[in-house]
């Protein structure tokens, strides 16, 4: 049901179909706000709505995998791993300044400091240094290392003569006990248990992730490896988790995707993008969840009083 060749576009255009709120390049996150709620994703793919402020978690978890994409570049070009945590933590010191101030937040948020950023960083990478990481990182046919890769790749249905694509950005693709898996890192403030790791099988992201895999190193892929980092205010710790994807289970999240793309085209033609409300209270509870609480009539009225119209998310963005 996919292409395996990947497809290379000039640039970032529009994802939407030309003239239309028809999206055709999905990734993880877009496809994951219509599967959740279709005014979710109106709200945010379509109108762009962001809150005023960006979330601390959301800072934290960009500059925590930049850190690390950093420290694999420098290792691949020779730099030995002191070295390499050394440059990392000069290149985060450059966002200090403008880090959000944390003090006032919740426990959750004041465990996102700069300074835990710092000792995260550098605790993960001694716990996990190249030479003795079980995991090692692929080696390209151009000879770069399989991490930050962002990817397109066409599948097999289309609107009139669009073919849908998948995007997105992998961490790292990773030897494994001999066996090739994507690699992707998550922060949280509670213990990672076994419920934890749980939440991933099935999950919508790591499954994408899984076929992805495939296409970019040309081998079919065992699952994804989850790097998580529990992180407070005084101390990190980190716990390893796997889940695994067999070709069926590709197979058919690609299947179901093509019933939710036809479902998004539903919406999109007949301008309707319902509410799902069995998940306004679901993952911490939706950032629309006191607009969609208003009346329809004054509800953009609250949209322009507690969000900022931005630029839409946009899959074919690369990295």
């Amino acid at each position: 049901m996919v292409n395996t060749q990947t497809t290379e576009l000039e640039g970032a255009p529009s994802p939407f179909f030309p003239g239309t709120e028809i999206q055709y390049a999905l990734d993880s996150t877009s496809i994951g706000y219509f599967k959740r709620c279709p005014r979710l994703y109106y709200y945010t793919m379509i109108e762009g709505w962001q809150p005023k402020k960006e979330s601390v978690h959301l800072t934290f978890g960009k500059l925590y995998h930049e850190a690390l994409h950093n420290y694999d570049l420098v290792r691949q070009e020779g730099g030995d791993h002191n070295d390499a945590v050394y440059q990392v933590v000069l290149g985060l010191e450059d966002y200090a300044k403008d880090y959000p101030d944390t003090s006032e937040g919740s426990k959750s948020e004041r465990a996102k400091s700069f300074d835990s950023l710092l000792r995260t960083v550098v605790w993960y990478l001694d716990k996990y240094p190249k030479e003795t990481d079980p995991a090692k990182t692929v080696i390209l046919s151009n000879g770069k290392p399989a991490c930050e890769l962002s990817f397109k790749f066409e599948l097999d249905w289309s609107i009139a003569d669009q073919p849908y694509l998948l995007c997105g950005h992998l961490d790292r693709v990773v030897e494994f006990n001999g066996d090739p898996f994507v690699m992707d890192h998550k922060t949280t403030y509670s213990v990672p248990s076994a419920y934890y790791f749980d939440q991933y099988q099935p999950d919508n992201q790591m499954s994408l992730y899984s076929i992805a895999g495939q296409i970019v190193i040309g081998t079919p892929i065992k699952g994804v490896i989850i790097d998580v980092a529990q992180v407070k205010e005084d101390f990190s710790e980190f716990s390893r988790g796997i889940t695994y994807r067999t070709a069926d289970q590709n197979e058919e999240w690609l299947k179901d995707l093509r019933h939710w793309t036809n479902v998004m085209k539903g919406c999109a033609t007949s301008e309707s993008w319902p509410m799902n409300d069995t998940a306004c209270d679901k993952y911490g509870g939706c950032k629309f969840r006191q607009i969609c609480s208003k009346s329809p009539s004054v509800r953009e009225k609250f949209l322009k009083s507690d969000f900022v119209r931005g630029e839409p998310w946009n899959p074919l963005k690369t990295r």
